[in-house]
């Protein structure tokens, strides 16, 4: 998203790595509009709001260019994709990052408290977090043996962060954790899952937040139900999909975050004075419905965590 000034407004781009239809996004858009609109920031009387959508990344650089040409004051890039395009395209506007799971790593800012450049915004997880996904894992079945983190290393360049945290914590549990790449086409993620499947006995699934996973979530959930491979995910929508588990940030309350670093730039802050924040808030959602089609028992610590349960 783009925020440009014009007379009497201001304006923010956003550049989202999902679907335009995606009906979470539109949910988490309108709890950025209620949070700027709460700061002070009216769309259509005082700023203006220009929209790109990137599924998997697709043309992000593109749609950044395009953004960049209307003269924002500020942009917003929901992704790894979507801001490394920003990046590339200038280091002038400032641009506010949400989604993005290790921003000192991918060199998109040199510190979390002093971000120097003109990015900032708010990070998701710290490398501990492939941790507690395979315990959710070892929990609801006692007898796995390894995990596959299913991801696409050209949209999730930052897969390293999560299998350093998933090799440190794995051999505690028990689980055996394995990178199994894929890429942004439905027959080469059946192929990936199918192929971990069948030689994996007791083998589980870890889908970490990577706009590729994101984009195909049905087809994943599909797959792990066919194959009856427990998973757990990063993002809720999954388990709304009829994924089995998900242990990821609350994403109406990081687009609501967003609006608060619009409002300061627009007053006339500079990014690097604005410290990048952790996540603060998260999600734990269980489908039980899921659970019982896998032949799994619901452990009651498991169920009592969820923060939302689909029956």
């Amino acid at each position: 998203m783009a925020v440009r000034g014009g007379g009497a407004a201001d304006a923010p781009d956003w550049l989202i790595a999902l679907p335009e239809s995606d009906p979470e996004l539109k949910k988490w858009l309108a709890a950025f509009g209620q949070a700027l609109e709460r700061l002070g920031w009216s769309e259509n009387r005082n700023v203006h709001l220009d929209y790109r959508f990137t599924p998997a990344g697709a043309h992000a650089r593109d749609l950044a260019k395009e953004l960049l040409a209307l003269q924002p004051d500020v942009v917003l890039a929901f992704s790894t994709p979507a801001t490394a395009a920003f990046q590339q395209e200038t280091r002038t506007v400032p641009i506010v990052f949400i989604g993005i799971a290790d921003a000192v790593g991918q060199g998109l800012v040199p510190s979390l408290t002093h971000p120097r450049g003109n990015l900032t915004g708010l990070t998701m997880y710290e490398a501990s977090v492939s941790g507690k996904w395979l315990e959710m894992l070892r929990e609801i079945e006692p007898q796995l043996a390894r995990a596959a983190f299913v991801l696409n290393p050209k949209t999730a360049p930052y897969y390293d962060f999560y299998m350093r945290g998933a090799k440190s914590a794995g051999p505690s549990l028990g689980i055996e954790p394995v990178l199994s790449p894929i890429e942004n086409d439905a027959t080469d993620i059946e192929h990936a899952i199918t192929a971990f499947a069948h030689a994996t006995p007791k083998g589980g699934l870890v889908v970490p937040g990577d706009s590729t996973t994101n984009a195909h979530r049905d087809l994943i959930v599909s797959l792990a139900a066919r194959h009856r491979l427990p998973a757990v995910y990063t993002n809720e929508f999954f388990v709304t999909a009829g994924g089995l588990m998900s242990y990821g940030v609350d994403w109406v309350n990081e687009f609501g975050q967003a609006a608060f670093y619009v409002d300061r730039i627009l007053r006339g802050a500079n990014p690097r004075e604005l410290p990048v924040q952790a996540a603060t808030k998260f999600v734990t959602a269980l489908n039980v419905k899921t659970a019982k089609a896998l032949g799994l028992a619901v452990p009651p610590g498991l169920l009592v965590a969820a923060d939302k349960v689909i029956e």
